[in-house]
């Protein structure tokens, strides 16, 4: 075990005692103090004590920015002609294999189709669509319409050209009652005229949608939000001449989705191994370009040995790289170290009632419930210090969350909203003060009726860091007097955590708590994973304020941006006092490149940035490797 590893697994049994001493003294910084000046030493003790040199500090024990991270690259040598390129797909489970946008639901398979499909309309550094894609659009705010025409020479893979029925198949497929896939629900769809008759198989049609030729169509929405400009409109078309004859509800587990999937991206599928692997070639036809690179390999590397791949030039390029593993991996010598600050954020959920399957929406029950109790809600945030957690198994590359909008969406995180923070004292008083209090003498505390309290709690495997920071909080919240049991006694494989949390409707009763972590879209609204009609909404939370909220948020007042930007603190700030959620840790994100790689960026697509796969290229045949 690495000095690294060992120290985070000693911070699990003394954190409660390094935050006791941190307190009484030191640096916020963790450096030590320098010592008096004894006022006394010769001009030659001096000169002498200046050639010592400095011990070099230790890259596990430094504390990181992820402000100090190049976006790009540093290699600017011309690619090769061909060239092929090693993609790790960092994950410690099998890809689930659902390779279309319209019906994939993790991130492995996210990370699969960014190379094979792509939106049809492109965005900038702000997530507003820009006319710079595949497709262009003209909004008519006061129609309430907005027109899209594709562009020439858009083709898919197996040489048939887009056309506005594809685009408009998505639409139909998402929206019918026998879709089983996550995408229906968002302003994109539920606004569209005469939606609502289709979704509930009262009409044959959509009939807000209007086709004009093979290029180009209209949706005719009730009303414009800001939401539908900045993220909010469904870009993906769907192969309707493959698609035609396959019944809607079998379309997920057709080989159109898991064994021959097509796009119009820079690269298409040559092979699958379910679960394992993807081997990609490039697409000649590619509407910006033919790629630089021959071709790419997906292959999914385990966390555990991805730093091992990159160092003997196994994988040039990764999904990302575990924070936790940097420090003893920042000197790899053969890759760039590329960061920014990401759009996920981990958090604990309190699960609040369940899904409603026959009406689309949250069966909220609030104190019926376990975790019903806001006061208990709110004692578990205090009773955890994630700053902590954040320095000691992250070295600062994670940090503590706030609030629900992270800092993704700088215009709209509200970093004035005070939370609950690192405080056991306050936790006991909470939980005192609402009449949790320990009845039997066992150490634990009972319910306020003296009913005993187990906290069933789920947490997902994945890393070196994922077990002893669940063992961490439990530790945390048994200080307090809470008994928080890991269910079924073991960490959870990510596809059986999100099935039992809720991703399929069928919520497991015995789950009170889970740790989770969300991907956030471009556009800021939350309301994809909080809303009452969401299955994403994986707390089921509900209340009229929150529907209020989250509809003034996408609201015509809100195409002001500052009346949208009180509005979403105004909602950070309700999360706050009612906390269906609370977020644990925001977190940087690193891209490790084999320095053979060329015109690379943070995960090829920074927003706004104008890098694309098909520029991706390669200097040297084979990969640098490490000395």
């Amino acid at each position: 075990m690495s000095k690294s590893l060992m120290g985070r697994y000693l911070f699990v049994l003394m954190l409660a005692l390094f935050l006791v001493l941190a307190a009484c003294g030191g640096d916020d910084n963790g450096e030590e103090a320098p010592e008096e000046d004894p006022g006394d030493e010769t001009e030659q003790e001096e000169e002498e004590e200046e050639e010592e040199e400095e011990p070099a500090e230790d890259p596990e024990d430094m504390v990181y920015d992820i402000n100090d991270f190049d976006m790009k690259v540093s290699n600017d040598g011309e690619p090769i002609d061909g060239g092929h390129l090693n993609f790790g797909l960092v994950s410690d489970t099998v890809f689930q294999g659902t390779l279309d946008y319209n019906f994939y639901s993790g991130t492995p398979d996210a990370n699969i189709l960014m190379f094979i499909d792509e939106a049809l309309l492109s965005h900038d550094e702000n997530f507003n669509y820009t006319q710079d894609g595949a497709a262009t659009f003209e909004a008519d705010e006061e129609e309430a319409t907005i027109t899209f025409t594709i562009g020439d020479d858009i083709q898919w893979h197996d040489g048939e050209e887009l056309t506005a029925e594809d685009w408009v198949y998505s639409y139909e497929v998402i929206a019918h009652p026998e879709y089983t896939g996550v995408r229906y629900g968002t302003v994109g769809f539920t606004l569209i005229e005469g939606m609502q008759e289709y979704h509930e198989g009262e009409a044959d049609e959509i009939s807000g949608i209007e086709i004009h030729d093979d290029k180009s169509f209209t949706i005719h929405y009730e009303r414009l939000t800001p939401s539908l400009l900045s993220g909010g409109i469904w870009t993906y078309a769907m192969p309707k001449h493959i698609f035609e004859d396959i019944p809607v509800g079998e379309m997920a587990e057709s080989d159109a989705v898991r064994e021959d999937p097509i796009g119009i991206g820079a690269f298409q599928v040559d092979s699958i191994v379910p679960g394992e692997s993807v081997e990609l070639v490039k697409n000649e036809n590619y509407w910006r370009g033919e790629p630089n690179l021959d071709g790419v390999t997906i292959q999914v590397i385990n966390p555990n040995v991805v730093a091992q791949e990159l160092e003997t030039g196994g994988v040039d390029i990764v999904s990302e790289f575990p924070a936790d593993q940097y420090p003893e991996n920042s000197q790899m010598e053969n890759v760039d170290w590329l960061g920014q600050t990401g759009g996920s954020y981990t958090y604990i959920g309190f699960k609040l009632g369940d899904w409603d399957e026959e009406n689309g929406e949250v069966n909220y029950q609030g104190e019926d419930m376990k975790m019903g109790d806001v006061e208990l809600r709110r004692a578990m945030w205090y009773a955890v210090d994630n700053d902590g957690v954040g320095e000691n198994f992250y070295n600062g590359l994670r940090w503590a969350g706030t609030t629900l909008v992270t800092p993704w969406h700088p215009d709209y995180h509200d970093d004035s909203i005070e939370v609950p923070t690192f405080d056991p004292e306050e936790a006991n008083r909470i939980l005192d003060e609402a009449g949790y209090e320990d009845q039997t003498g066992d150490g634990f505390r009972e319910m306020p009726d003296g009913e005993e309290l187990v906290i069933n709690f789920a947490s997902m495997s994945g890393g070196d860091v994922a077990e002893p920071i669940a063992n961490y909080y439990m530790q945390q919240w048994e200080n307090v007097g809470l008994n928080v049991q890991l269910i079924d006694d073991r960490l959870l494989e990510f596809n059986q955590f999100y099935e039992r949390v809720g991703e399929h409707g069928e919520d497991d009763p015995d789950i009170d708590i889970y740790q989770g972590a969300w991907s956030v879209g471009a556009d800021v609204d939350p309301t994809g994973l909080y809303g009452r009609t969401q299955l994403f909404n994986f707390p089921r939370y509900a209340s009229e304020e929150n529907d209020r909220l989250l509809a003034e948020g996408i609201s015509e007042e809100a195409f002001d941006p500052e009346v949208r930007s009180e509005v979403y603190s105004e909602w950070q700030e309700y999360m706050v006092e009612n906390i269906p959620v609370f977020p644990t840790l925001y977190r940087a994100e690193l891209f490790p490149a084999n320095n053979r790689v060329v015109n690379y960026g943070n995960a090829s697509l920074i927003p706004g940035d104008d890098t694309y796969w098909h520029e991706i290229g390669v200097t040297e045949e084979e990969p640098v490797v490490a000395e």
